[in-house]
């Protein structure tokens, strides 16, 4: 009953939140559904594409979620469910979901713009450069972290001599490659279906939704195996393009049609908690607490840092001022895709933890290759034993969605890259790399910047660094802490209630920047020993860079809201 009382409890309270403070945000903003968005004002049938609302919350949800609230729940874990569940719930209200929300309500007061701009036009051009390169550093770490994942769940060691086939009775790995690959080839439909031919929205998703099922089906009995580093060659070229192409062509349908496998996959897991609540199937096995520090570190600052996107994610907020806010057809729906999204995806980090804790044991044993694989057990878990036919394939299914969710935000974060890498060359008043001269125009154009992140990421996601994944997580929220005060910086410059901000803003830039000093004395202290690998420098180098980049971003931020509060009192 702990498990069905924990996830009870956190839907409640996330429902008042939404309702509550997230009606009161939107209030204080003033967030009005009558104001033209720049979906609308803006449309180029490229990255300015008007959706409705439904497609638009399937395409954030899925870009936003990915493994992160899967992974970082599960991993923390180990602190205990409690401090887990109220980071996730109160981290989600007032931390995550006022980032989201702020995030996309300002670039859509800013014609879409990222929030590298967003800082131009309120700390300044130089604070906005600086952002900007933290920024493309994070999306570096987003492109290899999630290349190496989605690889690892596409390929089979039995696959190391194949250079490309088809299998008959495949691997769990060759049907989500499959399905994957199936996937791509749907939502390219999907996308023709509705913006050429008109097809509504509700017949469109029917036909999404057997297309869906379709791919299971052929996925389960016929695979598809390459060699890994095939597979990232691939997983390159993809979102190579993916970032390239049209926003309907792609991204909106792809998105919108991942969602569904979200959805079914938490409504999979309500009723297994339901059920096990009464069956008693499985046992939820973690102890309320159990100590102030661990293997993993201290609670503070790793628990804040490791259950990420399960309570705050900076990439989030790239996310919302990159691809959503260009996509919103209406203001009066920001809160719902914005707030709403992060609360949702809070109720998904609860479910991961109630997941893992019905295999605590095997969990800490080490029985699972990987957090991902510890929830597909836990929850299948909750249906039948290990040899049932029920198991395996609720089990497999699990498997795929999660790959799936790491691809959606993979294409998303390349698209967030070739954004932000052109905004770093164009002078004021340049708003493409057709208005730019020179050196500049060529580096501004979309096909470098996006061909340099994924050359990048790709390399250090092949390299299967353990290193890059655990710097991720301290970067990702270092960049929640700075876009939150961007945000904040913003809303006071328009004279719009900021004073929410500052106690988040404040929380996240202490635990982050505490984090990355603590790799650093570790990586000196490795380096000092002679027992230090050339992952070690690369993470001091790159941990040694945000923190200064940080830290100037932070004194900027405090002169803006110093001019603020003197013009205020004069």
């Amino acid at each position: 009953m702990t498990a069905l009382l924990i996830i009870l409890v956190a839907i409640v309270v996330l429902f008042i939140g939404y309702v509550t403070y997230g009606s009161w945000l939107a209030k204080q903003w003033g967030i009005d559904p009558k104001r033209k968005t720049p979906a609308v004002e803006m449309e180029d049938g490229v990255d300015y594409v008007a959706a409705p609302s439904v497609v638009l919350l399937g395409h954030h949800y899925s870009s936003i979620a990915g493994a992160g609230p899967i992974n970082g729940p599960i991993q923390a874990s180990v602190f205990g469910w409690l401090p887990v569940f109220l980071w996730c719930v109160i981290g989600g209200i007032f931390f995550g979901g006022l980032q989201d929300f702020g995030s996309l309500f300002a670039s859509v007061r800013n014609e879409g713009k990222s929030v590298g701009e967003i800082i131009k036009t309120s700390m300044g051009r130089r604070a906005q450069k600086l952002f900007t390169i933290f920024a493309l550093l994070v999306l570096i770490l987003v492109i290899a972290s999630f290349v190496n994942v989605v690889a690892g769940t596409f390929y089979t060691a039995s696959d190391a001599a194949v250079t490309f086939g088809f299998v008959l009775n495949p691997t769990g790995n060759q049907t989500t490659a499959m399905v994957s690959v199936l996937f791509i080839l749907l939502a390219i439909i999907y996308g023709i279906l509705t913006n050429r031919f008109g097809m509504k929205t509700a017949p469109a998703t029917v036909v999404g939704i057997v297309g869906i099922i379709l791919s299971v089906v052929i996925g389960l009995n016929v695979g598809l195996a390459m060699t890994r580093v095939a597979w990232i060659v691939l997983i390159g070229a993809y979102i190579t393009v993916a970032s390239l192409l049209p926003v309907w062509v792609m991204l909106q349908p792809r998105d919108y049609l991942s969602s569904f496998l979200l959805y079914g996959m938490m409504g999979l897991a309500l009723i297994g908690i339901v059920s096990t609540a009464f069956t008693g199937n499985a046992t939820f096995e973690i102890p309320m607490f159990t100590g102030w520090s661990n293997s993993l570190g201290t609670l503070f600052p790793t628990l804040f840092i490791t259950v990420a996107c399960g309570a705050c994610s900076g990439f989030h907020s790239l996310i919302a001022t990159g691809t959503t806010s260009k996509q919103l057809a209406n203001e009066g729906d920001a809160k719902k895709i914005g707030y709403g999204s992060m609360l949702i995806e809070s109720a998904l980090g609860i479910i991961s933890l109630i997941a893992v804790g019905m295999v605590y044991t095997k969990y800490l044993n080490g029985e699972f290759g990987s957090p991902a694989v510890a929830f597909a057990s836990g929850i299948a878990t909750m249906f039948g034993t290990e040899t049932s036919t029920v198991y395996a394939t609720i089990y497999a299914l699990l498997t795929l969605a999660v790959s799936v969710f790491a691809l959606t935000s993979l294409d998303t974060g390349t698209r967030l890259s070739r954004f932000m890498f052109s905004e770093m060359f164009l002078k004021e008043g340049e708003k493409s790399y057709k208005d730019a001269t020179g050196v500049r125009k060529i580096l501004a154009y979309p096909l470098v910047g996006t061909g340099f992140m994924v050359i990048v990421g790709c390399i250090l996601g092949g390299l299967s660094l353990s290193q890059i994944w655990g710097l991720f997580g301290a970067a990702n929220q270092l960049l929640a802490g700075i876009a939150l005060m961007a945000v904040a910086a913003w809303l006071g410059n328009v004279g719009k209630n900021n004073k929410m901000f500052f106690i988040p803003m404040i929380f996240m830039l202490c635990a982050t920047l505490t984090s990355l000093v603590l790799t650093i004395r570790k990586k000196i202290a490795l380096i000092g020993a002679a027992s230090a690998a050339w992952g070690d420098y690369f993470q001091l180098i790159l941990a040694a860079a945000m923190v200064v980049l940080a830290v100037i971003l932070v004194v900027e931020g405090v002169q803006t809201f110093s001019r603020q509060m003197k013009k205020k009192t004069a």
